[in-house]
């Protein structure tokens, strides 16, 4: 590890085909809430803010640029995963299932404390939740 890390927070981008339903899917299935929207050409969502508790994340339309970043669907798989933290994964679970979440894995004990789930979303990216923080392993 460098002698003087560099501070930094990581907030996730992604892209969607449809990112107004998106924004609506997010927020119904695990409380995300819009902080800041942009519209774009034609009507379009240019960029989106979410917040959830102290966290965001940032979302827009795919389009052809440089970063030529798909959603799943159009990649024809998973191309990331987000992991989110709750107190209460149980009730998140509750939730993403009434909101017609695609279950990849159900709500489970891990060996190493967390109570967490994976569902994808409407488009196919991939979240998983569960009651770890990252980094916070004592064991290590």
């Amino acid at each position: 590890m460098p002698a003087n890390p560099v501070p930094g927070d990581i907030v996730p981008f992604l892209r969607y085909t449809d990112p107004f339903a998106a924004v609506s899917w997010l927020g119904h299935a695990f409380g995300f809430v819009p902080i800041l929207m942009v519209e774009g050409e034609n009507a379009s969502l240019a960029h989106a803010e979410l917040r959830l508790g102290s966290s965001a994340i940032m979302l827009g339309g795919t389009k052809d640029d440089v970063l030529g970043m798909r959603s799943p669907h159009e990649a024809g798989g998973v191309t990331q995963g987000i992991y989110v933290v709750v107190p209460d994964a149980d009730a998140l679970w509750e939730r993403a299932v009434k909101a017609g979440a695609d279950v990849v894995r159900k709500i489970y004990d891990t060996p190493y404390g967390s109570r967490e789930f994976a569902v994808r979303d409407p488009e196919g990216h991939l979240w998983s939740v569960g009651t770890y923080r990252a980094g916070s392993y004592e064991g290590a």
